[in-house]
């Protein structure tokens, strides 16, 4: 049984080999902007995350056979407004002076495609996890966006790299803010029939 992940995300991969499996990489080629656009501004952050983890897995599956392909997307929710990567250093600067000291919700969508039968069956669901963020001084902001770190990544932070130091706490499943709930991967795993201890690497 194999596991594809439709992602190049560093943190998405570590987080599943830790968990005992190894998937395949196979990055899919979405336009993300073109897909958010389509959806309009209706689309919830929540819909928006689910939306893209679909599109991801959709793209990788038809070049997959006999494979389980994971497609996620992941993006901070703060004041109703959703952020994905920051555009550059001056926009992370930003929106860290927001965040600090207060809350936000990093929603990840997750979207599982099973091509071992056709039609492949599907499944997907969110993970929104509620972050609280330290109230980081200007020197603070401005060496973590120095790091490059922030450039990279969903919301602007990481909770298992430099920004860490910089979360005082977490609601929700903590797999979920690095990109990949591994508690919600295991259910629509089942959902599929397939057992998360079958994917185990022996």
């Amino acid at each position: 049984m194999r596991l594809v992940l439709g992602s190049a995300s560093p943190a998405r991969l570590a987080t599943l080999r830790a968990a005992g499996l190894d998937p395949e990489v196979h990055v899919s080629a979405v336009d993300e902007p073109a897909l958010l656009r389509a959806a309009g501004e209706d689309a919830t952050p929540a819909d928006q995350v689910l939306l893209l983890a679909r599109a991801k897995a959709r793209d990788v599956a038809p070049t997959e056979r006999d494979a389980v392909v994971v497609g996620c997307d992941s993006m901070l929710e703060l004041d109703g407004e959703v952020h994905g990567k920051p555009a550059d250093a001056a926009e992370a600067v930003a929106r860290w002076r927001r965040m600090r000291g207060r809350s936000g919700v990093l929603h990840t969508g997750h979207w599982l495609v099973d091509t071992r039968e056709a039609p492949a069956p599907e499944v997907g669901a969110v993970s929104s996890t509620t972050v609280h963020f330290a109230d980081l001084s200007d020197a603070e902001i401005d060496a973590y966006v120095a790091t490059g770190e922030p450039l990279v990544v969903a919301g602007a932070f990481t909770v298992d790299g430099l920004g860490g130091p910089f979360v005082t706490g977490i609601e929700g499943d903590h797999h979920g803010v690095v990109g990949i709930s591994l508690p919600l991967l295991r259910t629509l795993l089942a959902e599929l029939g397939v057992s998360v201890t079958d994917l185990w690497a022996r």
